[in-house]
């Protein structure tokens, strides 16, 4: 975007300068907090509605896609739910079942949403004073019951990936240190979840391998405080090119990373490897005052179309793409191939078909 007589506008400016803003610690802790509220499946709903005509009515407008819906008529039989499950979220129309939810000691508290008898400020009102959440008229439109039950969901996503976080936070670093991107350990716990995520709305899902070439020689070169240098600098880059929100990266090995990309299939996914390919060799690395040439190799294996049901396919998608990366270190570095899931085949960007072999553990690099 220009101005008249060929100047940058001042928004353009602005958005060029976030743009080659590195992330912050921040950033990179918001964005693994959003990859946990993603993967996981839609919160499970308990609706205990006394009302059978009301019941009927909220069933049939709460989809499947947003809440996992159990109903049940009794307040005794919800409360004996509850002690045996948690459920995050409890859409009701009982003040004297919210103010026993509410007056349980020391349980986990979930996010109750009233639906008021009359569509009155004092009726609403008298919900969120019993401990309601939320609070909406029975004859709510189809628009504002969408907005608020999303809105239940996300509070509820966000405290259970929170909650989550607190209780594994000694045992689970989710960031790497040193490049700032996902860790080796939040990989392998939250990748085959991606995979279940895709398998069970039939999802398309790319995996994608990379590793820094002649990383030995720039460590012989400039000692592994200029490695490192080079390493921060590789996985701000990556992260610079991956769609906030929904792609992420982890370093899985000292110069190896991995990239996921949700949503993608395989023709995609090599577009999107390409241009990370690029970005890495285009500009030289910043490093004792001057500019280093630094190149990537990539294995990718991507999934058009997840079927339910494969075992271990997540860990059959790694050694696909690192048999694809291991081809790429072989044909001469710095390109992308594709690792083929069933004949195990894979073809670089060349185009040439090449036998996508096992990766061998101690390859130079």
């Amino acid at each position: 975007m220009r101005a008249r007589g060929g100047h940058t506008t001042v928004i353009q400016r602005v958005l060029e300068r976030r743009a080659a803003k590195p992330p912050t610690p921040d950033e990179g802790t918001t964005a693994t907090v959003a990859v946990m509220v993603r993967v996981l499946p839609p919160p499970r709903a308990l609706v205990v509605v006394c009302d059978p005509i009301l019941r009927q009515e909220v069933e049939q407008r709460i989809t499947a896609d947003v809440l996992d819906v159990e109903t049940v008529p009794a307040e005794h039989e919800a409360l004996r739910r509850l002690s045996e499950e948690f459920r995050p979220v409890v859409l009701t129309d009982s003040l004297d079942l919210i103010r026993k939810i509410r007056a349980k000691p020391g349980a986990r508290a979930p996010f109750i949403l009233y639906v008021a008898e009359l569509d009155e400020a004092a009726e609403r009102h008298a919900g969120l004073l019993a401990g309601a959440d939320d609070s909406l008229a029975r004859r709510v439109s189809e628009r504002e019951l969408a907005a608020r039950l999303k809105a239940a969901r996300r509070i509820a996503e966000l405290e259970n990936a929170l909650r989550v976080t607190l209780e594994q936070n000694r045992k689970l670093s989710a960031t790497d240190e040193l490049t700032r991107v996902a860790s080796r350990r939040f990989f392998g716990k939250h990748f085959p979840r991606e995979v279940e995520r895709a398998a069970r709305f039939a999802r398309p899902l790319s995996l994608l391998l990379c590793d820094v070439d002649h990383f030995r020689k720039i460590n012989e070169r400039f000692g592994h405080p200029g490695g490192d240098k080079v390493l921060r600098q590789f996985g701000a880059r990556l992260q610079h090119c991956l769609r906030r929100g929904i792609d992420w990266a982890a370093r899985i090995g000292g110069e190896e990373f991995v990239i996921v990309m949700p949503e993608t299939g395989c023709a995609a996914a090599r577009e999107a490897a390409n241009r990370l390919r690029d970005t890495i060799s285009r500009s030289p690395f910043a490093l004792e005052g001057r500019g280093v040439r630094v190149s990537a190799s990539f294995g990718l294996c991507g999934i058009d179309r997840v079927g339910a049901g494969e075992r271990g396919l997540a860990q059959r998608m790694l050694k696909v793409a690192d048999a694809a990366l291991y081809r790429s270190k072989k044909d001469g570095r710095n390109r992308v191939t594709v690792g083929d899931l069933d004949s195990r085949t894979s073809s670089s960007t060349d185009g040439q078909p090449h036998h996508a072999q096992t990766a061998d553990p101690g390859r130079e690099t």
